[in-house]
C-alpha cells in the first residue's frame, strides 16, 4: 500500500480507542501509524500533529 498524497488534513482519518485501564491507542489508517497513551485527548493531539508534520514533508518534496 502506497503511503497517501493528499496535503488537505481532513482526507486522514483519527480512531481512538480505549485500550484498557491505564491508555488510549490512536491510530490513522491512512499512515499505518498509532500512538499510545494515557490520555484521550493527548493521543488525539499527537497523532494530529504527526498527520500535520507528514503533510508538510509532502508540501517540502514538491
Amino acid at each position: 500500500m502506497s503511503k497517501p498524497t493528499s496535503t488537505d488534513p481532513l482526507d486522514y482519518d483519527v480512531l481512538i480507542r480505549r485500550q484498557d485501564q491505564s491508555g488510549y491507542a490512536a491510530y490513522c489508517p491512512q499512515l499505518m501509524y498509532m500512538i499510545k497513551g494515557s490520555a484521550h485527548e493527548e493521543v488525539e493531539e499527537k497523532l494530529k500533529e504527526h498527520i500535520l508534520r507528514y503533510i508538510e514533508s509532502l508540501k517540502a518534496a514538491t
